[in-house]
């Protein structure tokens, strides 16, 4: 009877064992040391942060042609750091024109004062309360950053980031802001229909109907907005030159690189920091092939995007 009993008990410490694997698992805190910033996946169902082990080189004085942008981020992400009140931001604009970049050089000018940065996919962002609870009681300063973030009808993570943001009956601790990019201000896509039930009062006064004011509920609540514009030709050029000067091009390159910068703009349709960038490194490794310039640097990088951080 003893023998059964003890089977039967080990049997079932078996069952439990493989059940127990089967739960999900609380987050858990990273060494906040490991990285200035981490990526929040999941792996195999289970939530994880893993530290970036290559940040880009990026500095805000790379950053060319968008001073009074990078004015107002910078300022925002100080008084952040120092422990004064900032608000959450939302980079908004014309694509290639710098708007990861800038998150990526306050996040390198910032990181030795305690600033750290957890990207976050949309997908992920059903997730953001459990997060933003794990690093309520850390001592560093988090921006939770979302890349070129835009919802289409119905996604979970819509409603998520809006209570985060404002309105959750739980606010978010002081040690945490979201900075989002987006190629568009109203992050939800509008339809026509949605005008049709607006109204007009007896003044003459227009009233949005419910479904426009949802969909620019959730931009409104990012107490920042920073807008990017198409680059003039005049301010591509200047990008292009900084970039071949960061390459270790002389003048009199630079100067030749007018023309066919100017082509290779034309051919990918965009006048944008990141054709800029593109363009530069083409030329610079052509000219490290011929032995006409020297070979660019390893600690270059792309002006935007985190998979190079």
């Amino acid at each position: 009877m003893a023998d059964s009993l003890a089977a039967l008990l080990h049997r079932a410490e078996a069952v439990l064992a493989r059940v127990e694997a089967l739960l999900p698992t609380p987050l858990a805190a990273p060494d906040w040391q490991a990285s200035a910033a981490f990526r929040y996946r999941r792996r195999r169902g289970l939530p994880v942060l893993e530290p970036v082990r290559h940040l880009a080189a990026i500095r805000l004085a790379d950053i060319k042609e968008v001073e009074p942008q990078k004015q107002r981020l910078l300022r925002n992400t100080e008084q952040f750091v120092q422990g004064r009140q900032a608000n959450n931001v939302l980079l908004t604009g014309a694509r290639g024109t710098g708007k990861s970049s800038l998150i990526k050089a306050c996040l390198n000018e910032f990181a030795p004062q305690g600033l750290r940065l957890i990207e976050v996919d949309k997908a992920d962002l059903v997730d953001l309360p459990d997060l933003v609870d794990l690093v309520a009681e850390a001592p560093e300063r988090f921006i939770i950053y979302c890349d070129d973030l835009s919802f289409d009808e119905g996604e979970p993570g819509y409603k998520a980031l809006k209570s985060i943001l404002d309105g959750s009956i739980a606010a978010a601790s002081d040690n945490v802001l979201i900075y989002a990019t987006s190629n568009r201000r109203h992050l939800l896509p509008e339809q026509m229909r949605d005008n049709l039930a607006a109204k007009v009062d007896e003044n003459g006064e227009l009233h949005p109907g419910e479904a426009i004011e949802e969909k620019v509920s959730l931009s409104e609540r990012f107490g920042l907005w920073v807008s990017f514009y198409p680059f003039s030709q005049d301010e591509y050029l200047a990008i292009v030159a900084q970039w071949l000067r960061h390459f270790g091009l002389d003048a009199a390159t630079i100067a030749a690189a007018r023309q066919p910068a100017l082509i290779w703009a034309l051919e990918r349709g965009s006048r944008s920091g990141r054709v800029a960038w593109q363009f530069a490194r083409d030329l610079a490794g052509r000219g490290a092939l011929d032995g006409s310039v020297p070979a660019p640097s390893s600690a270059a990088v792309a002006p935007e995007g985190l998979d190079h951080v």
